[in-house]
């Protein structure tokens, strides 16, 4: 699925090359990369590099190995989660984070493809890493209710006899 190029892509703009400032790239993006990675690979999208010898789809048959009616329960359900994302994407982000995430191509292809300037692919990457994180929940900042920490046991119990008997 993701070449390793793509991971050198995403890898890459996380790093930090200077030490000056901020990555282009959060862990969050990362994570919401990874994970439209993996409903990609569920939703098997991405076309086949070698020969299937599968004998369902030998002898020229007019049905797709990879059309919905072959699809099983899991890569239809990970094909309608795309669909929602996508259609909450502006066009150009999803592009860029499915040739990217899906299809494991490089920025400068994207943008040749598109006829985009130079570093262009990589700012809509970016804008389109942002919304993902936030449909998937994800951001910079860890957030919490702000409450501490709750045990389920309102008292530490005693672990030996002994500290029991001079407890009680």
């Amino acid at each position: 699925m993701a070449s390793t190029r793509d991971d050198d892509v995403l890898s890459r703009l996380a790093g930090n090359r200077d030490g000056a400032g901020p990555a282009f790239l959060a862990p969050h993006h990362l994570a919401a990369a990874q994970r439209l990675e993996q409903l990609v690979r569920w939703a098997q999208l991405a076309p086949r590099v070698t020969m299937s010898y599968d004998l369902a789809n030998v002898g020229g048959r007019a049905r797709s190995g990879n059309g919905v009616e072959t699809a099983s329960d899991g890569a239809a359900d990970a094909r309608l989660r795309l669909s929602r994302i996508a259609s909450a994407l502006p066009a150009d982000c999803w592009g860029v984070l499915f040739d990217v995430c899906g299809l494991g191509k490089g920025l400068q292809l994207i943008e040749t493809e598109r006829r985009w300037p130079r570093r262009s692919a990589k700012l809509v990457l970016r804008i389109g890493l942002d919304q993902l994180a936030s449909q998937f929940g994800l951001s910079a900042q860890a957030t919490g209710s702000g409450t501490g920490t709750r045990h389920w046991l309102e008292e530490r119990l005693p672990l030996i006899a002994e500290d029991a008997a001079s407890a009680g």
